[in-house]
């Protein structure tokens, strides 16, 4: 699910020095949707309830509820207790903040909730508002980012082949500081709560890990990278998606795109993809998909599943 207001590049050109030209062939970036009237909360309810009725089963059923956001609506309670509220679930609820690899994280939690029996069904949310914390006045950042909220339920069975997590902790290159708030004894007062990126550090980052993680987790599930449907990225920029592409010696069709109209969406920008995905009749039971997500901290994930319903 998105906002309803879309953002043009040359919307941003009316008071940024930039350009369509200069945005689209750097990034791959057309248009981006922008919360405005709406809240994250409700975009990800209104996800996990279309999550539910394609998976078939009630809110009843659901064991868990884990959502990945790097600021919802609220400090506390968590935005996946507010999701529970909204499709009116009783079962544990849970937030994660892994950044832009956030949802693959997700689906690694539930895997070990489902694979310990502790769960059958579970709910596993993307919602993300970065256009909150973006730099409004910094063209090289802000004409990236986008809104929304994505969702898949996971259940217990055989079709989790693979995954891999890390983190090589290196703050300085992507991150935003938290509102300090005006406690009177503080003294370490936090900069501007904008996120600050080093876009080509991340670029570099975000290439050669995607790529490597890429291929261990194919060897990892038995499988060849020719075996794969789909790679499904992290829709950060489409040189990034490129580079990897071509280190990976694939052809463009198995690397399915909606970042021109999209942006950058951060952890919701993988379920965003696999809900458009599905709801085109691209994907088939049996599917192999390959997953891979990177972000602050900085982490990376990637997974290869078997696509079922």
């Amino acid at each position: 699910m998105q906002p309803a207001m879309t953002i043009s590049n040359d919307d941003l050109s009316t008071f940024l020095d930039t350009s369509d030209e200069w945005i689209s062939t750097r990034t791959g970036i057309k248009t981006r949707q922008v919360i405005s009237t709406e809240t994250l909360d409700a975009l990800a309810i209104s996800a996990s309830q279309r999550a539910l009725e394609d998976a078939g089963i009630s809110p009843e059923q659901l064991d868990l509820i884990v959502c990945s956001t790097v600021q919802g609506d609220h400090i506390t309670p968590a935005t996946a207790c507010i999701i529970a509220g909204g499709i009116r679930a009783k079962c544990p609820a849970f937030d994660i903040n892994a950044a832009c690899a956030g949802f693959v994280f997700a689906m690694d939690i539930a895997e070990m909730y489902l694979r310990a029996g502790h769960a059958k069904h579970i709910l596993i949310v993307g919602a993300e508002a970065v256009t909150r914390i973006a730099d409004w006045s910094d063209r090289a950042s802000c004409v990236l980012f986008g809104d929304g909220a994505g969702a898949v339920v996971a259940a217990a069975g055989e079709n989790y082949l693979s995954s891999r997590l890390t983190t090589t902790s290196n703050t300085p290159v992507l991150y935003a500081p938290s509102f300090g708030g005006n406690c009177p004894y503080t003294e370490h007062k936090p900069s501007a709560p904008y996120l600050h990126m080093a876009g080509q550090e991340v670029y570099r980052f975000a290439v050669s890990t995607s790529a490597e993680d890429l291929r261990i987790v194919a060897a990892d599930a038995g499988v060849s990278l020719d075996d794969i449907k789909y790679f499904v990225l992290h829709q950060a920029n489409h040189r990034i998606l490129d580079a990897v592409r071509k280190r990976l010696k694939q052809p463009e069709e198995k690397f399915p795109s909606n970042i021109h109209r999209c942006g950058n969406t951060s952890s919701a920008s993988v379920p965003l993809l696999l809900d458009e995905l599905n709801r085109t009749g691209q994907l088939e039971e049996g599917d192999l998909l390959a997953i891979s997500a990177f972000g602050a901290g900085l982490t990376t994930g990637s997974c290869v599943l078997r696509w079922g319903k």
